[in-house]
């Protein structure tokens, strides 16, 4: 069966040659021209890709990335004729996989297409953790689809918590999955990193905090 790519466009000129190209590679292909007729396709049947502009009639694509991201699991790829670095930032952490810029070449955006979906196909992408979404594949963490902003190091934590089943994770193995060593070069690292996790999940008016026991080690609990 082949994939189906959801192209979000609001430029008639550009759906048809995106269309059209994506049909040559025998992917089935849905249209939208606007944010309400893109949520109304993801409602109707499965979608394995959205191609998403930012500039569209009735709302913004990072808005519409980041509704999509609170319902559906599904890779984005931002295609925008806004190029600056500030907007490929905004786009990637507001959920989005992938970002080309207009113009660009049909065959670099067909090849695009193939990565995200190859990616796609490798498994489960997601943890989730009540409100808290981890997303493996773009290392955002997000809570009721806002962006925790999180480091590397703090994704990591975090995602080896949430997905520890509410069962205590020992001092040692967090070093050893999250700084690759049995031992932190600095002592302290870890409860530095724990501490601006707290610290983010607080500001960000979540009900969740990393609690440690002394004996067991650390989890993520609801407070």
């Amino acid at each position: 069966m082949s994939n189906t790519v959801l192209l979000v466009e609001d430029n008639p000129h550009i759906m048809e040659i995106n269309y059209e190209a994506l049909l040559m590679e025998d992917y089935h292909v849905l249209t939208a021209y606007d944010g309400k007729s893109c949520i109304e396709q993801l409602k109707a049947e499965p979608v394995d890709l959205v191609v998403l502009d930012i500039m569209l009639p009735d709302s913004d694509g990072i808005t519409l990335c980041r509704k999509i991201r609170e319902e559906y699991d599904v890779p984005i790829l931002f295609l925008s004729a806004l190029g600056e670095n500030d907007d490929i930032i905004r786009a990637l952490r507001a959920g989005g996989d992938d970002y080309m810029t207009k113009p660009y070449d049909l065959g670099v955006f067909v090849a695009h297409v193939e990565a995200r979906l190859r990616g796609s196909n490798t498994g489960n992408r997601c943890v989730f953790y009540d409100d808290i979404k981890l997303d493996t594949v773009s290392g955002v963490a997000s809570y009721r689809g806002h962006d925790l902003l999180l480091t590397k190091k703090e994704f990591s934590l975090l995602l080896m918590l949430a997905s520890g089943s509410g069962k205590p994770i020992a001092k040692e193995d967090l070093y050893r999955n999250v700084w690759n060593s049995p031992t932190a070069m600095n002592p302290n690292a870890i409860y530095t990193t724990i501490s601006r996790l707290n610290r983010k999940l607080e500001e960000n008016d979540t009900p969740y905090a990393i609690a440690c026991n002394a004996n067991e080690g650390y989890t993520l609990e609801r407070v």
